[in-house]
């Protein structure tokens, strides 16, 4: 199969309908907001009309207030790939989320559940000592789990201390363990980049452009439904900066200026993820899309592709 993948807003969706088209593929989304129904706007979700000119698959699969994790992700994009692969069509993995791309290619670590009442503690630790005290502890019992996870992500943090409490095994010992090496598809995997000025540019205009969608009135309604601020998904970039103006915390400028500065964020931590992978052949979309073709082509060979042409 063909995965897409790359930081946001560098293309992946748009060459993944194009790809789709033209060699006879459906999509498989990676993004692990766009898991969430009734987050449309913020998650920059396929409009219905392009859903319905090509096949998408992990789309809206649980309510904003359900838990979602990497594993049933793996589980369930397997089977959609099985299924695209069972009609003769190529499964296009596309999307920025980096831990669902390798859960789908190289599985998981089995066998770890997670442990409500050590997480509990653990997030009420950081209320107390802060985001930055808690990866100090990390750092103490697992250096190198603490170098792979920045200090403000708190979701890792807390998980990487869970997995520690419920084991008493280093998560870095338990990673290097598993190896990642289940390895159940031959995989093409195409990288976007653009540079930084570009790529910064582009995130301002998507910005903007989804509060022209509006992007206000849908976490307004959001919260209206009773999905309230500390749900996981509503931390969300886009979701967390409104929830904030709505809430009189900020001004409406102030909210779209942090969206922005989080998306440029979260955009360099996408970098650093996929630029570990050396199977990544990177490529600036749409300059040279002529180049990716010619791989794409390659490494299909001489497989059935029921695509329209190019």
């Amino acid at each position: 199969m063909i995965v897409v993948l790359g930081p946001t807003a560098t293309g992946k969706s748009e060459l993944g309908l194009l790809l789709a088209k033209a060699f006879g593929g459906e999509i498989v989304n990676a993004d692990s907001m766009q898991v969430y129904k009734l987050m449309d706007i913020g998650t920059a979700k396929p409009p219905p009309h392009v859903r319905k000119e090509v096949p998408h698959h992990m789309i809206d699969l649980v309510f904003p207030d359900e838990p979602f994790s990497a594993g049933q992700y793996k589980t369930l994009g397997r089977k959609a790939i099985e299924e695209i692969l069972s009609r003769g069509h190529v499964p296009l993995v596309v999307g920025g989320t980096g831990l669902y791309i390798r859960a789908l290619l190289e599985g998981l670590i089995e066998g770890l559940k997670g442990n409500e009442g050590i997480r509990k503690a653990l997030y009420e630790e950081a209320k107390k000592i802060g985001n930055l005290g808690l990866w100090k502890r990390l750092a103490e019992i697992d250096p190198e789990a603490a170098r792979r996870i920045h200090p403000h992500d708190l979701y890792r943090i807390v998980r990487a201390l869970e997995i520690y409490e419920s084991t008493r095994i280093p998560p870095s010992q338990l990673r290097q363990a598993h190896g990642f090496r289940e390895r159940p598809y031959e995989t093409l995997k195409i990288g976007l980049f653009k540079p930084r000025e570009e790529l910064y540019r582009r995130i301002e205009e998507r910005v903007d452009e989804m509060i022209k969608q509006g992007l206000v009135d849908e976490v307004k309604g959001l919260l209206e439904k009773g999905y309230g601020p500390e749900l996981n998904s509503m931390k969300a970039i886009g979701y967390r900066e409104i929830i904030r103006y709505l809430m009189g915390e900020i001004g409406l400028e102030g909210a779209i200026r942090l969206i922005k500065l989080h998306t440029r964020h979260f955009a360099k931590r996408q970098m650093t993820w996929f630029k570990k992978d050396p199977e990544v052949q990177w490529v600036r979309y749409p300059d040279e899309v002529d180049r990716i073709f010619e791989l794409v082509k390659g490494f299909l060979g001489d497989r059935d592709v029921r695509g329209k042409g190019t």
